[in-house]
């Protein structure tokens, strides 16, 4: 075959793989537009037809004056977030209470649907409603005013942002469709932990000058104030760790990345290294996100250093016991500051966060520890932290953002809600 023959043939069999190419891509581009169609239509008709109309039909019946209703809108159970609250009405022996998981983004639609009117029923009729995050089910409808609705939310501060604060960063969905479905919506008490941060939560959840967001402390917290709790935690995260040896604990408590539905752990951190240099002296507790479904592997020449305790270890109970708390971008750091203990900012990707979600506050100025890059950054720190620790940095921090938290919460949540 001559060399034009080869080359109009080449020529051929590329224009082919495109037209394939194209075609492949199209076809994509369908299912993608079907499925994006078939999700927008789904919120729609459940959000501003159905829900709406089912709670419409239930308000109908009396408000049962001694139900309290509390509501886990993505987990399958209680979250910590909510146990203390949970355990402080049931303890008053007085009120019916119903505890219900919605499981967003866990179930598959139809079981969703089912479980989301079931919901709505109980809603319809509770005198008192507890809830720890965003909660769409009811973005659609105005609550009748018996019930009153308190959001106790799961962390604390005001770092990365959220809600309406997303709306110009990729993170979040546009102003227009955070208005139509709004996350936020029937609040009466929207509980934060400072003064200092109202204002993001009024900005993020649409409540501006409204009086509902009131810094009354977090509840989930008061059990840091506890000396016994902290005692006991402190001894199941020893019992969980049998390779500990007096070394002391470093916690490492990332953030995810990526959409809620699709999120993934960071895995930047050198494991390997981290041994090598600090091992004779600590042990490396891992605590991915709940929303990560797979998990960086810890590398098996690291087993008797560092373990994933993500399954296995609440962080409250890890909050507890670290003597050194990693993080990102996590909310948890504003806890870990109650024991005035050293913290390291392991920001490799600070500016791609900034870009995709955004903070509340300037990130170098608002931390109160060391913001790194990488490994050996971290590593030098640990290795001088006695000199290098500033205790002071973090009791400022802590009292600019958990100035409201004070082993109390719960009871003046209980008393500003109506609760007796």
């Amino acid at each position: 075959m001559s060399d034009n023959n080869t080359n109009k043939n080449n020529a051929a069999g590329s224009a082919q793989t495109n037209t394939e190419q194209e075609h492949l891509t199209l076809g994509v581009r369908l299912r993608r537009w079907k499925s994006r169609t078939e999700k927008k239509l789904f919120r729609y008709l459940t959000i501003k037809v159905i829900y709406p109309f089912y709670y419409a039909r239930y308000r109908k019946r009396p408000v049962q004056e001694n139900k309290v209703l509390f509501v886990e809108p993505t987990q399958l159970k209680p979250t910590n977030s909510m146990k203390g609250m949970l355990r402080a009405v049931k303890g008053k022996g007085h009120y019916e209470v119903k505890q219900m998981s919605l499981g967003h983004n866990k179930i598959r639609k139809r079981y969703q649907l089912k479980r989301e009117i079931e919901f709505i029923k109980e809603y319809a009729t509770s005198a008192y409603v507890f809830t720890t995050e965003a909660l769409a089910t009811v973005g659609g409808f105005e609550k009748r005013p018996e019930t009153r609705v308190v959001q106790l939310w799961h962390g604390c501060g005001a770092f990365k942002r959220f809600g309406l604060s997303t709306a110009e960063y990729r993170f979040g969905s546009n102003l227009e469709t955070k208005l139509k479905y709004p996350d936020y919506r029937n609040e009466d008490i929207i509980t934060v932990s400072s003064p200092d941060v109202i204002w993001a939560y009024e900005e993020a959840m649409d409540y501006k000058d409204r009086g509902v967001v009131q810094a009354t402390g977090i509840s989930r917290t008061d059990i840091f104030f506890d000396e016994e709790y902290v005692s006991e935690a402190r001894q199941r995260v020893f019992d969980a760790v049998k390779d500990l040896n007096g070394r002391k604990v470093i916690l490492y408590a990332p953030t995810f990345r990526g959409r809620v539905k699709t999120a993934y752990a960071p895995d930047k951190l050198d494991i390997e290294q981290m041994k090598q240099k600090l091992g004779d002296e600590y042990v490396m507790l891992i605590k991915q996100h709940p929303h990560v479904k797979e998990r960086p592997a810890v590398p098996e020449s690291c087993s008797d250093f560092a373990w994933d305790v993500t399954d296995k270890l609440t962080i409250d109970d890890l909050i507890c016991a670290a003597d050194i708390c990693i993080s990102d971008y996590s909310s948890l750091v504003f806890e870990y500051s109650l024991f005035s203990r050293p913290m390291i900012f392991f920001a490799y990707d600070l500016d791609d966060y900034n870009d995709w979600r955004g903070f509340y506050y300037n990130y170098d100025e608002l931390t109160p520890g060391p913001v790194v890059d990488t490994t050996e950054e971290i590593i030098d720190y640990i290795a001088h932290i006695d000199e290098r620790f500033d205790r002071a940095e973090v009791d400022r921090f802590r009292e600019r953002f958990m100035r409201s938290c004070d082993g109390h919460a719960t009871e003046r949540i209980l008393a500003l809600a109506g609760l007796r």
